[in-house]
């Protein structure tokens, strides 16, 4: 079904539809835990607040810095001609599109360096050695799976998007994780652009052009698979 989202869908939250919960990362247990003891530790609610925005923000960059490497671990780099260079860029350009990416061959050392500066002030910087990506080891943690997410708007609850979420998260963090993402989608350059390009600025629009890196980077997925269509079974005759 096609139906006109609510002018003011920006601001509405995706009503999260899952039965079951997924078990809470170890950072969101530690700012549910921070939630209920920052109050009892001080009555300066002032205070509380600024220590739980503080920690907050560096569980966050620690994970973006983290997303960021894992990223760069994953590109592969047969060379360091100036096609196979640029190819990186493109990779590069179609997670952190609104960032300045700069990109330093190093043909002594046989490696990348690559640097890339977000508006907002975050840098972040890694290095690709020429060869094939390297084996993931038994240690390295497993990687997670994507389990259904599927969301819609208050005001249209029969048009669902079938989206994807790690299963480590619950529908909640999901939907919190989505919601910034969105916020931080319109404020950014790309974002600015499509709004001066008088492109609406609702939900369907962000998601149909939000890159699959940075729903990535939060542990969400564009599409997942659709289920099965129904099957018809025929009428059985009598007699």
């Amino acid at each position: 079904m096609n139906c006109t989202p609510p002018k003011n869908a920006a601001q509405l939250r995706p009503i999260l539809i899952m039965k079951k919960e997924a078990k809470k990362s170890n950072e969101a247990q530690l700012l549910d835990l921070l939630k209920r003891v920052l109050p009892k530790a001080t009555h300066d609610a002032q205070l509380a607040e600024k220590i739980y925005q503080a920690i907050e923000g560096e569980l966050k960059a620690k994970a973006r810095v983290m997303a960021f490497e894992k990223f760069c671990g994953g590109i592969e780099l047969p060379n360091l001609e100036q096609k196979t260079v640029e190819d990186v860029k493109v990779q590069l350009a179609a997670s952190f599109g609104d960032g300045d990416i700069t990109l330093k061959p190093n043909k002594k050392e046989q490696s990348l360096m690559v640097e890339v500066a977000l508006p907002k002030g975050e840098q972040f910087s890694s290095e690709i050695k020429v060869g094939p990506v390297a084996a993931a080891s038994d240690e390295q943690e497993v990687s997670l799976k994507f389990v259904p997410f599927p969301v819609c708007l208050p005001g249209d609850k029969e048009l669902v998007w079938l989206l994807g979420k790690h299963e480590n998260l619950s529908p909640e963090e999901a939907g919190i994780a989505l919601s910034k993402l969105e916020e931080d989608f319109w404020a950014s350059k790309t974002g600015q652009k499509l709004i001066r390009d008088r492109v609406e600025r609702n939900f369907p629009e962000f998601i149909a052009r939000v890159s699959g890196g940075l729903l990535t980077e939060v542990g969400l997925k564009r599409h997942y698979k659709t289920p099965e269509p129904i099957k018809e079974m025929r009428a059985r005759l009598k007699g």
